[in-house]
């Protein structure tokens, strides 16, 4: 299945591109996925990334064809 992954901030910095279209070979969930990634990528502080799949804030569900992901990087409200 394919997945659209797209980085913001410091995460596309990290990871040197701000989009990219992955072909995930088995079910998955979020939390794996997100896992995945942050080892591919070595990508610093991992606590503080979220993730959200079609623009919802959730690490409890699996992955589905054509879901995008999106890895959003630390941020502050006021």
């Amino acid at each position: 299945m394919k997945i659209n992954v797209k980085y913001f901030g410091m995460i596309a910095e990290a990871v040197g591109k701000s989009e990219e279209l992955l072909e995930v070979n088995e079910a998955i969930s979020v939390a794996e996925f997100k896992d995945q990634q942050i080892r591919k990528y070595q990508i610093a502080d991992p606590e503080s990334v979220q993730l959200a799949v079609n623009q919802n804030l959730e690490l409890e569900s699996e992955l589905k064809e054509g879901d995008e992901v999106a890895f959003l990087p630390p941020f502050a409200g006021g």
